[in-house]
């Protein structure tokens, strides 16, 4: 039996998907910026992509970019914005929990002058809105914090959030890395008051290498891809057509019937967490409530390191993260244990298990029954 719980990582591309994604690669395979016939039939694509976000997320069509997926969004929403907007600061928030592609991004524009503020999380991975009330200044021109975390699945006050900002400061813009969330919540970025949003199409069950960036027409934002002048300059390159077809039609399955979706995931969640919880030497990393994102769980396993214990459960046909993948390949700490203060000898004993619509409770028993035989085998080898 082969059970995939990394859905975090990457999702499987839906049937749906990879054959619109086909027809486009076999049949309408023309550059969308040509003036023939061949140029259009693909142009249309890139249109009926637009349309479905911009109604998906309640905003503009001539708000919506494509990019290469989250990472790309993520740099251009946050390098774009604060270059565009530097003279009226150069202050900027994000949280302690953040993506790679946000922290990492941060750091480049410490190294070009720009001052970051990282806000300290709570045990459960939640900002404190107090701690940013305190953060902004005037100076500050930038907000990111992220709507899901993806490693143990805290789910951020984004309304709260929002308010705070507008309320202090009305011209801080605020960004969204909703990577995690988008697929999983309704999400209306002008209601919420959210300036730029990401989104991953991997995540959703589309293809990777495919991403959107929602960008509020009255933002200044400097593109930091140049060519072309595709997507009105902002984001410049022949745009991905097959990705872009099948990140909409991903979006379009993932919010039919979204709530029973939800439900089910939900229902999965709280039947996995009740199976640890029987686990000798268990701790459950952040929120197991309905207040926590449907299908992330981060367990600690006490005297068992979380890389013996991936390729123990992977020798079953049970697949798992250690962490986030999208770091690397390679073990690291993870800063967002760190920051939500699990113990030392638990930072390298964890692991995530997500889930997908389409995992069933006979995958979750099996993976628990594995669990129950492999924990008292590996903790015979322990060093002491």
């Amino acid at each position: 039996m082969q059970v995939y719980l990394d859905n975090s990582a990457t999702t499987r591309c839906m049937e749906r998907v990879t054959d619109k994604m086909i027809r486009v690669m076999r049949e309408d395979y023309g550059n969308p910026s040509s003036l023939h016939t061949k140029g259009v039939e693909a142009e249309q694509y890139i249109k009926e992509a637009k349309e479905f976000f911009a109604k998906n997320l309640k905003v503009n069509e001539k708000e919506i970019y494509f990019t290469s997926g989250g990472t790309e969004s993520n740099n251009m929403a946050i390098i774009g914005t604060a270059l565009a907007n530097q003279r009226a600061g150069k202050h900027l928030i994000t949280s302690s929990v953040e993506h790679a592609s946000v922290a990492n991004t941060m750091k480049y524009l410490e190294e070009q002058g720009f001052t970051v503020t990282y806000l300290p999380v709570d045990t459960d991975g939640i900002v404190s809105v107090q701690d940013l009330k305190e953060a902004l200044t005037d100076e500050t021109i930038f907000v990111s914090i992220m709507y899901v975390n993806n490693e143990i699945g805290a789910v951020q006050p984004i309304d709260e959030i929002a308010k705070i900002i507008k309320e202090q400061n009305p011209k801080t813009l605020f960004h969204v890395d909703a990577i995690q969330a988008y697929g999983k919540y309704e999400i209306y970025p002008k209601k919420e008051k959210i300036d730029l949003l990401s989104i991953s199409g991997h995540k959703i069950h589309g293809p990777k290498g495919s991403g959107v960036l929602y960008v509020n027409e009255k933002v200044k934002i400097r593109p930091i891809v140049f060519g072309g002048d595709q997507q009105k300059g902002l984001r410049s390159g022949t745009e991905n057509v097959p990705g872009i077809a099948g990140i909409a039609e991903a979006a379009k399955a993932c919010y039919e019937n979204l709530n029973e979706k939800i439900e089910h995931l939900y229902t999965l969640k709280a039947h996995f967490i009740e199976g640890i919880q029987k686990l000798e030497g268990t701790r459950i990393n952040g929120r197991t409530d309905r207040d926590s994102a449907p299908h992330i769980v981060s367990v600690s396993f006490r005297d068992v390191r979380s890389e013996v214990l991936l390729h123990a459960l992977e020798e079953k046909g049970i697949y798992v993260s250690a962490g986030s993948a999208c770091s690397s390949n390679k073990p690291a700490v993870s800063r967002t244990l760190k920051s939500i203060g699990v113990e030392k000898e638990l930072l390298g004993s964890t692991l995530r298990f997500s889930f997908c619509f389409e995992t069933t409770e006979e995958e979750i028993d099996y993976c628990l029954q594995k669990l129950r035989t492999l924990l008292p085998v590996l903790r015979r080898y322990v060093r002491r």
